[in-house]
Formats: structure tokens, sequence, C-alpha cells
């Protein structure tokens, strides 16, 4: 059976945003940027709220029909220089921390070091999140939902990228045609992230 996707709308933003404050919980890159269990189930949302918004803007959020699991996804012109400045010149990354969680440098850490390995001269999807329900995973959902861009990504010729949090989840993006590109990030006296590119397949290549 299918798994039946959409594109979330602004009416699907707090669904959304639930679902991934659930799904990443326990996540290595998510516990090191909100230290403490009790810290994070407080703060962490704020953060995926953020991202959420940025993605409804500017982006597309792909919503298993059912809520269960989405996918952040940002396409990323040849010609994009990177992230840092907004229009009247604040830097990005300080306006986020002061939004989400204004002591805590980590929030401003995680999207300067992120930004300053991304790709760039190239046209690419970018899949910024992808979050499953906690009783939901192992089911495949996250491979569809990954797998109806990709299928795009070689119709079109188009690369993508995205930067895996654990060597877990790298795995599973290698089963998808990613490979590792350059050395993984170390996050200071944290984990690390694996950033990860996928050339386009030839029509019928990707099982």
């Amino acid at each position: 059976m299918g798994v039946a996707i959409r594109t979330a709308g602004g009416d699907d933003r707090e669904q959304v945003v639930r679902l991934l404050d659930e799904a990443f919980q326990d996540d290595p890159v998510s516990s090191w940027v909100f230290p403490g269990a009790e810290y994070r189930r407080a703060t962490h949302h704020r953060l995926m709220a953020a991202f959420t918004d940025a993605t409804l803007a500017d982006g597309r959020v792909d919503l298993v029909e059912d809520g269960s699991a989405c996918a952040l996804w940002m396409s990323v012109p040849a010609e994009d220089l990177g992230h840092g400045e907004v229009a009247d010149g604040e830097d990005e990354f300080v306006e986020l921390r002061r939004a989400v969680d204004p002591d805590n440098e980590r929030v401003e850490l995680i999207g300067r070091l992120t930004a300053g390995i991304h790709p760039q001269g190239r046209a690419h999807e970018y899949l910024w999140m992808i979050g499953v329900a906690p009783g939901r995973q192992g089911e495949g959902l996250g491979t569809a939902l990954i797998g109806s861009v990709l299928d795009r990504c070689d119709r079109e010729g188009r690369a993508a990228y995205l930067e895996a949090s654990s060597e877990r989840s790298a795995r599973l993006y290698g089963r998808l045609g990613f490979e590792l590109t350059g050395e993984p990030l170390r996050l200071p006296d944290g984990p690390l992230m694996y950033p990860m590119w996928r050339e386009p397949r030839a029509s019928g290549a990707r099982s």
C-alpha cells in the first residue's frame, strides 16, 4: 500500500511543529542544543517552530496524510551564497537565538556551523529535517517521503543534500544514494553531523 503524501500549509503548522518536537526529543543534535530532558521538553519546540515557519515561507513541507511523518525541503539555487544576513542587516542566526532561547548560544551556533558546510555553486534540494512520530518509526514513512522528492530529482537531473544527525541515519540515507561529502562536522563537545550529497540517477536506477 502506498503512503499518501500532501504539501502542508499554514493550517498544518501546529501539527508539524508538534510532530518534529516529538520526533527529535532524543536526537543527538537536539540533545546537544538543548541538554537535559526537562529543559529540552520545555524549549525544543520553539526551534522546531522556527524551522517550520521558515520552510512554510520559503520551501515546502511534505506531510503524510495521517500526520505521522513530515519532511522539510528547501530548493537551493546555484547562485545561493548561504545564510547570515536578513533584510535589515541583522544576523539571522542572532535573530534565531533571540526568538528561540536567548541565553542558549548553541541555537545560534548550530545554524552557523551547518551553513558553513553547506555546498554552494550548484542547484539542489535540501532536506532540512524529516520527522516520524515515535510510535510509527520503522514503517518506511521516512523513505516514502524522501523517495517522492528523489524521484523528481532524478527526472529533472537535480542533486539533493542533507546533514545526517547520527551514524544510523547516515547509513539509511546511504541506501537512498546519498554519500558523505567532506569530513563529518563535530559539534563542540558534542556529536558528529554527516553532510551527505546525492547525485541524480538515471531514470529507473533507484530501487
